[in-house]
């Protein structure tokens, strides 16, 4: 039997009560990937419709690490994926 985990960053809030315009996820099992990258999505689909002025980017930034945020040059109502170089 084997145990995956999922470790949700948490980002810097700006001001008291603030909601996040970014979560860092760290995978420990390809397999947990796909459903987290999708909780964080949903939850910063909220944000964005709240302010209607941007999209949503997922950068890999390296096996098992991931940044999902809210992004000015994504147009709103997409989510873009990126690779960090």
């Amino acid at each position: 039997m084997t145990t995956a985990t999922l470790e949700r960053i948490p980002a810097p809030r700006t001001a008291e009560g603030s909601t996040p315009r970014s979560i860092s996820l760290e995978f420990s099992s390809a397999s947990e990937v796909h459903a987290g990258l999708e909780e964080a999505v949903t939850e910063l689909i909220g944000v964005a419709a709240q302010e209607a002025a941007c999209g949503i980017l997922v950068t890999k930034l390296h096996p098992g690490r991931y940044t999902v945020a809210l992004d000015e040059s994504v147009p709103f109502g997409e989510t873009y994926e990126s690779i960090a170089a």
